[in-house]
């Protein structure tokens, strides 16, 4: 064990040892049988008295250690726990409220092990919080400041009331995520976002306790990102000046992802999905402004499995200068250890519809090697910078366009999976390979919203086909929040396997959402993975899953981000909240 871990792995069982002393006769907390909540809910979260809520001073305050982003974070819940006046949607039972001054809770102290530790994969979150039942102190402790910023969202979700204040007091909350990969994919491509609607999704992010804002910039559709070493690419790419994301929007939103503990992950996918880097170098994409899937050809022949077609070009030594530059301007832009390069969704027409490629093949060659070509010149390039290549599974687990292992380093390469659900994680991680789940059969946010095609004639039968049945969508049906949570993403692992599983993602492709629907899209349903990526969906003592009990939870989280201004669509009348267990099924 490293010397740095010793202490406080002593401190840990040590804490452990006390919390099990003071709690062994006293009811868990956060369980919604008293109205405590806490989304995600916690791993410990225990009374260490009889439940009871004293009065959170007027003149409360947190005391924080100077640093640039848990100060930033400190002021922010302290203005967020003096001004929310959160009113739950069922009034807290079995609370002893104590409206004595002299029992009020003054000030939330917090101690940091460490201030220096960067944000990055991995990084301790772990955090506890003691509120004494009558003290004028709370204390937050933990390993580094973005724990910390964990503790303060948990501690913010404990005050409510009003006019007065009240706040859960004696308490004692251990808290530290499953996974350490927790995150939100949107697709900022195929419609554009304002800066604005990105920020307010990294905030409700750090409400959720959510680390990993996995951006996905750029694609056939559009390329909004301006890059100073190649402006065209934005500049005639994009769906226009107003619909771009220059350097210093992509500084700002950077910085706010790290006040507010989330990383930003940038993706550039290719060499598919690359359209719209036509419009400013057609000499090196394949393929591209041609119709989708031609009349006269069958399904395999297609040039794109949806409109917009483009693939870079990996015989033309130019696709590599263009890529390099745009390698090197995202490295400065985005200091996130991970890169995320694409590599999903080659479409064998759009390759062979360019004419060396043709040649190329005719002398021998393969599809695959073109691939293998790609990204044995772009991966090392990656690397150099210091950077973990991110791909789509595609990589290496598509049945007709692949990479053999040895182009993918292990150490150097993680496989987000989107397919097959349980089954291409467990082909990814049986390979050797770090895993980020996606499956699109439960993560994918944008399913059961029909399709975009402008003449699909599915709809028009008095009984419906089963795709319209199923939603219109590929991906159909809609991804309900109980879908997300009670899915298992090391389902079917080995202890040893599930290592190798780092976290999820859920994801939001943009055919069919925009700005004036993404939060109905995300929310509440990406607060479900959210628990259960943190805290699991199972009862840690029973290991029967929680949904049920979840329910009535996530109803009331729902409600108080909506009070942050979260557009959170509801998940049930407010009826069955007024009226617990009347909304359940006997069957």
């Amino acid at each position: 064990m490293p010397h740095g871990s010793v202490i406080p792995a002593i401190i840990l069982i040590f804490s452990l040892f006390i919390l099990q002393l003071c709690i062994a006769s006293v009811a868990s907390a956060g369980g919604g049988g008293n109205g405590i909540n806490v989304w995600p809910k916690p791993r410990i979260m225990s009374w260490t008295t009889q439940p009871r809520a004293n009065l959170l001073s007027p003149s409360f305050a947190i005391s924080s250690p100077k640093h640039f982003y848990l100060s930033s974070a400190a002021n922010r819940y302290l203005k967020l726990i003096k001004t929310e006046h959160h009113q739950p949607l069922v009034t807290p039972s079995l609370i002893n409220i104590t409206t004595s001054s002299s029992s009020a809770l003054h000030t939330l102290f917090i101690t940091v092990e460490s201030l220096l530790t960067p944000l990055q994969h991995g990084v301790n979150e772990t955090y506890t919080l003691s509120i004494p039942a009558d003290a004028s102190i709370a204390n937050l402790t933990a390993h580094t400041v973005w724990g910390a910023m964990r503790g303060l969202e948990t501690f913010s979700q404990l005050v409510w009331g009003k006019p007065n204040l009240l706040v859960a007091s004696g308490l004692y909350v251990w808290d530290s995520p499953l996974f350490a990969h927790r995150g939100l994919m949107v697709d900022t491509s195929r419609n554009y976002y304002g800066v604005d609607d990105i920020l307010r999704t990294i905030k409700t992010m750090s409400f959720n306790k959510m680390n990993v804002f996995h951006w996905h910039i750029t694609d056939s559709h559009s390329f909004p990102l301006v890059l100073p070493s190649e402006p065209d690419l934005a500049a005639k790419g994009s769906y226009g000046h107003d619909m771009q994301y220059s350097p210093n929007d992509v500084k700002k939103i950077v910085e706010f992802g790290l006040t507010h503990g989330v990383r930003v992950l940038p993706e550039i996918d290719s060499p598919g999905h690359t359209g719209s880097w036509a419009e400013a170098y057609p000499e090196i994409v394949t393929c591209a402004n041609k119709f989708w899937w031609p009349a006269e050809s069958n399904w395999t022949n297609r040039l794109a499995s949806e409109p917009g077609t483009g693939h870079l070009n990996p015989l033309n030594p130019k696709t590599y200068k263009i890529l390099k530059n745009v390698i090197n301007d995202i490295v400065n832009l985005f200091p996130e250890a991970f890169y995320h390069a694409g590599a999903d969704e080659i479409i064998p027409g759009c390759w062979k519809a360019d004419s060396t490629i043709q040649s190329f093949l005719s002398n021998g060659g393969t599809l695959s090697q073109l691939l293998e070509k790609f990204v044995g010149s772009t991966l090392p390039y990656i690397v150099f910078f210091n950077r973990t290549v991110v791909y789509w599974e595609d990589v290496l687990l598509d049945d007709n366009v692949n990479v053999r292992p040895s182009f993918l380093p292990k150490e150097h390469t993680i496989l987000q999976t989107w397919n097959n659900g349980a089954n291409n994680t467990k082909r990814i991680v049986d390979a050797g390979y770090r895993a980020i789940v996606s499956s699109s059969e439960f993560y994918y946010l944008d399913c059961g919203h029909g399709d975009f095609l402008g003449n699909d004639s599915q709809y028009d039968q008095l009984q419906p086909s089963s795709s319209a049945n199923n939603g219109g969508s590929w991906c159909g049906p809609f991804k309900t929040w109980q879908t997300i949570y009670d899915y298992d993403i090391t389902y079917g692992l080995s202890e040893e396997e599930a290592k190798m599983v780092l976290g999820g993602e859920v994801a939001l492709w943009s055919e069919q959402a925009d700005p004036k629907v993404l939060d109905v899209r995300l929310w509440p349903r990406t607060s479900a993975m959210a628990e259960t990526l943190w805290s699991g969906n199972r009862d840690e003592e029973t290991g029967i899953k929680r949904y049920a009990q979840a329910t009535d939870r996530l109803n009331e989280w729902r409600y108080r981000m909506v009070s942050r201004g979260v557009g959170a669509e509801p998940i049930q009348p407010l009826w069955c909240l007024r009226n617990p267990g009347m909304c359940n099924t006997a069957h």
